[in-house]
């Protein structure tokens, strides 16, 4: 730990996700034991069962109530807790080593501006740095700023999600096994056009991640 680092400890102290005490890790014990009941990884196909998808918990309980203060209201540092929940399970752990490179799913620059963050984005850096994967946050990126999903029903997302998506710098995803990593999935409208626009990159093999399942 550098200098700096020291500082900024000192200033903003490190604190469980769960219950908000310092805590020298993101989630303390008692906490950890509190949310195991929560954490029930599941594998399943998308796409025709041809797109291999896990996620970690169901979209409810105190998981459901914190994912909704990290995305929606500026509480940033709680990117570290859902990080080590991937972490340290070894299911989610051997579901990522299958792949090559991971994409989080992007949001438009202007809301990135607005909120400061994009909270799919500091998940997967954190899971790259701690796994050795690969990571690429300027391939898929969100070219119309949509209205905001969460706003919508099911017809409306497929149809507000169309081709809001594209590539560059694509040439890294040729052959690679490719995760699209998202933090909660719902109608599936994000992730399958996502898939969609990925497959234009012509990827060896295509995987999905998201903390939650709606």
């Amino acid at each position: 730990m550098n200098y700096i680092e020291e500082i900024l400890n000192l200033v903003y102290p490190n604190v469980c996700g769960i219950c908000g005490k310092i805590n020298k890790i993101s989630i303390c014990n008692k906490c950890n034991i509190k949310i195991k009941q929560y954490i029930n990884p599941k594998l399943e196909k998308l796409e025709n069962n041809k797109i291999g998808y896990m996620y970690l918990f169901k979209y409810d309980n105190i998981l459901r109530e914190k994912m909704i203060l990290y995305k929606f209201h500026e509480n940033s540092y709680l990117f570290k807790m859902f990080s080590e929940i991937v972490i340290k399970n070894e299911l989610a752990n051997n579901f990522l080593k299958q792949y090559d490179i991971i994409i989080p799913v992007p949001i438009h620059k202007n809301r990135k501006k607005s909120r400061g963050y994009n909270q799919s984005e500091l998940i997967a850096k954190e899971l790259a740095k701690n796994l050795k994967i690969q990571i690429t946050t300027n391939t898929l990126i969100k070219q119309k700023n949509n209205i905001s999903q969460s706003t919508l029903n099911k017809i409306e997302r497929i149809q507000n999600v169309k081709n809001v998506y594209a590539l560059k710098n694509d040439r890294i995803l040729k052959n690679k096994k490719v995760l699209i990593f998202d933090d909660i999935y719902t109608t599936g409208s994000t992730v399958s056009e996502c898939i969609k626009t990925v497959k234009q990159a012509q990827p060896k093999q295509i995987g999905v991640l998201t903390l939650a399942k709606d």
